[in-house]
């Protein structure tokens, strides 16, 4: 989209560094703002919610700054949107590491990692996806199954299982490592952590904004 900026607003609600999240984004070449004010993010091309940490203070965090209606707002009129880590979590009914509400935007709940013999718990560092759309925009000039950087105790059960854009095994378990439905995607791992690979995602995330502000300006 020559000679126009792509304008990202990213989510901020104390929960996690916003600003590696940021530093991928402006390398595709995107602006970036951190910001938890209504008018920005309703303003922006794209919102990104990344996240570190617990479920319940995560909403908590959210409920204070008054922005759940927002996000619920930002999603429904068909922004590009983009979940990081606990981003993906929140957007779920709920999670069996707390009593919180989430902002339901999809069915289903987060759960723990089964115990297992010689299973680590937190799943964290370097693991593979499956891809379950495979045709979805962030996957776009990434090789099959791809390496990315993982750091969780619980997961997302979608209750509709055609949300799953990719998976991933740990253990014996393989559960849901990203989610995609019309103008949202989100995903477990961390993509700023997840070098080349990951910095291909955000890419393509920035590319898939400056298509549909092309669109939406048709």
């Amino acid at each position: 989209m020559t000679g126009s900026i792509t304008n990202i607003a990213v989510i901020d609600y104390d929960m996690g560094n916003l600003h590696s999240a940021c530093k991928g984004l402006e390398t595709a070449g995107a602006k970036t703002s951190v910001t938890d004010q209504a008018a920005e993010l309703l303003q922006a091309d794209a919102v990104v919610l990344p996240g570190v940490g617990s479920f319940d203070p995560a909403m908590q965090h959210l409920q204070e700054r008054g922005l759940v209606p927002i996000i619920k707002e930002v999603i429904a009129s068909g922004k590009p949107f983009l979940g990081i880590c606990l981003g993906m979590q929140i957007l779920f009914e709920g999670s069996e590491e707390g009593q919180e509400n989430g902002l339901g935007i999809f069915p289903g709940v987060i759960k723990r990692f089964q115990s297992e013999p010689n299973l680590t718990i937190p799943h964290m560092g370097w693991n593979q996806l499956e891809y379950t759309q495979p045709d979805l925009p962030l996957w776009q000039k990434l090789p099959v199954d791809p390496w990315v950087y993982f750091v969780h105790s619980y997961y997302v059960e979608p209750a509709d299982s055609t949300l799953t854009a990719a998976t991933v095994t740990h253990g014996s378990q393989t559960v849901t490592a990203a989610i995609a439905r019309d103008n949202v995607m989100a995903v477990q791992f961390h993509p700023e952590k997840s070098s080349e690979a990951g910095l291909q995602m955000l890419a393509n995330f920035v590319t898939f904004v400056q298509q549909q502000t092309l669109v939406s300006a048709a």
